[in-house]
């Protein structure tokens, strides 16, 4: 990677963040030395680029600050291209009209040579709508509590077709390549459990909000589950329930 280039990534990666990065993260996402990264942000400062922090805390672009409208290359016109096709064929239904509204719009604004990528792209996803439909069933009720942090009620099948009701605060979703996975705070076992979208029976969106902290979001469970990977990968479970 061409130094120049570096720094607009680096400029980037600072402007797309609301808290500081360290020059290990810029490092690592950068794949050069923190040596470097520091030497870098010495030279944008230099030259203008409001960036604020300090060696050993942190660093953060000023929010006053502005760069020009961006335009993609062809290698990263086909990965946006690609994810929004993956979207499309794997998301619910509103996040696939969504994915194929960004699609149209990435390509009403790139110059004419880049235009017709989506004809061209010889990346496919299959899109079977029937078993898109089974395997997202309640994502869209389910994104809505998760944005809104509203506690859902749901009937549940488990795998070994025991019944169950429960009532749960949803943190998030994983998508692991065939089937949704909710991340969940479970009040009747008062932890976290998973639930695959395709045995959850019934959705109730409740009145009752719910909080997410340092102890209780997706992040903490995220971190969770490494911490046991690591530990003991050969045990590794995700308390599915």
């Amino acid at each position: 990677m061409h130094r120049a280039e570096r720094l607009f990534q680096l400029t980037t990666l600072l402007r797309n963040r609301r808290t500081v990065l360290t020059a290990k993260q810029m490092s690592e996402h950068l794949r050069v030395s923190e040596r470097t990264i520091y030497r870098d942000i010495q030279s944008l400062s230099l030259s203008g680029v409001p960036i604020e922090g300090e060696a050993g805390v942190g660093y953060r672009l000023s929010h006053r600050y502005q760069l020009p409208p961006l335009m993609f290359d062809r290698e990263e016109v086909e990965a946006l291209l690609l994810g929004a096709r993956m979207v499309s064929s794997w998301g619910d239904t509103d996040m696939a009209i969504h994915a194929n509204q960004a699609i149209q719009k990435i390509l009403a604004v790139l110059p004419d040579h880049l235009r017709h990528s989506d004809e061209t792209l010889p990346l496919l996803v299959p899109n079977m709508e029937e078993v898109q439909k089974y395997y997202t069933a309640h994502s869209q009720p389910l994104r809505e509590a998760i944005r809104l942090h509203r506690c859902v009620v749901i009937d549940y099948v488990r795998a070994d077709e025991e019944h169950s009701s429960r009532t749960i605060e949803p943190l998030g979703m994983i998508f692991w390549g065939k089937v949704w996975t909710l991340v969940a705070w479970c009040q009747l076992r008062n932890d976290y459990r998973t639930f695959r979208l395709d045995r959850i029976q019934t959705t109730i969106l409740t009145d009752n909000s719910f909080a997410t902290h340092d102890q209780k979001s997706l992040k903490h469970f995220l971190n969770l589950m490494k911490e046991r990977c690591e530990q003991e990968p050969e045990k590794m479970e995700t308390h599915s329930d």
